[in-house]
């Protein structure tokens, strides 16, 4: 606690305009306030939400503005705890969440949701809870992505958005599930309820869809078909489960009909895994109408998806997933206790582990289609 009511100086990736490259620069991390944690980042995973948001900005995603530090799928120790901190103490392992908990309000008590909404619109729109952010450049605020901004080595997180996990798990593997690998095998497990001895397809075969495929291996369905435009992926999803791989791009007919004709009229579920409204409504017109069920996990915010509705009325279900249906605070303590138990994976996720000042590399390995999931070492050696 030597440093709780200092400035912390240290390295960012900071972002300072859409389709730039990050640029690592020397930061403030002001002292949290109350109800908030200061967080050293040892390792982030690098996922295609941050890509997209740097270069897709007002297309798909949101806008929301710039200077700001990305970064949302991490683990790290506690550094020093605000005014009104209970739960948590400096030197306790966590994994900070872009998805709160409050444990109070009727969605937190609800069975039905885990969409919690404390602190939920600062956040989102890159600040805690009094309106500003604790990042900054020479005095100029710098945004916090979705609360987090975990490609900076200290961080501060509302401590409803905050997890205490087990001392012996390494955090360079269970940073993977502050974001995808809880998403995708959510989708399936806990969304979806993908039931034994059922087919599925999972449309998209990156961090996502792999562990989509790894759950409904997990549920014990009985064929798992994988789908991607990228046959590199095909013996990675083979490994997490996937009984067969298909290319769109080697057929003629549209992907719904191909998947029709080799399942006997549709798959019992459907997971879309990329986030593209074209690709959703393949997924859910591959399903089979007496009950095909369509789990949408790829993530897109503002371009809107086509439902032909007689596909609904014949008996399909359309769900949506948002960080795979889990209680954040909750329930990834479990998750993290399967990974120990070697029920879950994460190290066959990882593809490269890079320092913070190769970033961009990250970036680009990830737009290119050469790696799964980059962890990014915040830490200097």
């Amino acid at each position: 606690m030597a440093m709780a009511d200092q400035v912390i100086r240290c390295k960012a990736a900071v972002a300072w305009e859409p389709r730039s490259p990050l640029t690592v620069e020397e930061v403030d991390v002001a002292p949290p306030k109350a109800h908030e944690v200061r967080v050293q980042v040892v390792s982030s995973g690098v996922c295609h939400t941050d890509v997209e948001y740097l270069y897709e900005a007002e297309t798909g995603m949101s806008f929301r503005p710039f200077p700001l530090v990305l970064g949302h799928e991490s683990a790290g120790i506690v550094e020093s705890v605000g005014p009104g901190v209970t739960k948590f103490s400096p030197g306790d392992h966590v994994i900070p969440l872009f998805l709160p908990y409050c444990g109070e309000c009727e969605r937190c008590r609800s069975v039905k949701t885990n969409l919690c909404r404390k602190n939920w619109a600062n956040t989102q729109a890159g600040v805690l809870a009094d309106g500003t952010s604790r990042i900054s450049f020479k005095g100029k605020q710098i945004y916090q992505f979705l609360g987090v901004s975990s490609f900076c080595q200290y961080t501060v997180v509302p401590e409803t958005s905050l997890v205490k996990i087990r001392r012996d798990a390494p955090l360079d593997k269970v940073c993977l599930l502050g974001c995808g690998v809880s998403t995708g095998y959510g989708a399936a497990v806990k969304t979806g309820k993908v039931e034994e001895g059922s087919t599925c397809a999972v449309f998209g075969l990156g961090a996502v869809g792999l562990t989509a495929v790894m759950g409904c291996k997990a549920a014990k369905a009985k064929r798992i078909i994988g789908v991607d435009i990228n046959p590199d992926k095909f013996e990675k999803a083979r490994l997490f489960g996937a009984t067969d791989c298909i290319n769109p791009t080697d057929h003629r007919e549209p992907l719904h009909e191909v998947l029709a004709e080799m399942t006997c009229g549709g798959v019992d579920y459907a997971l879309e895994c990329v986030g593209s409204p074209t690709v959703m409504s393949e997924a859910l017109e591959s399903t089979t109408e007496d009950g095909g069920t369509c789990v949408i996990a790829g993530w897109t915010e503002k371009e809107k998806m086509d439902v032909h509705v007689l596909k609904i009325l014949m008996g399909r279900t359309l769900k949506g997933t948002y960080f795979g249906g889990w209680k954040s605070v909750v329930e990834v303590p479990q998750l993290v206790d399967e990974y120990m138990n070697q029920k879950l994976k994460l190290d066959e996720f990882i593809t490269h582990n890079l320092p913070l000042d190769q970033i961009n590399a990250a970036f680009d390995l990830l737009r290119n289609g050469k790696s799964i999931r980059t962890v990014i070492g915040l830490q200097d050696p």
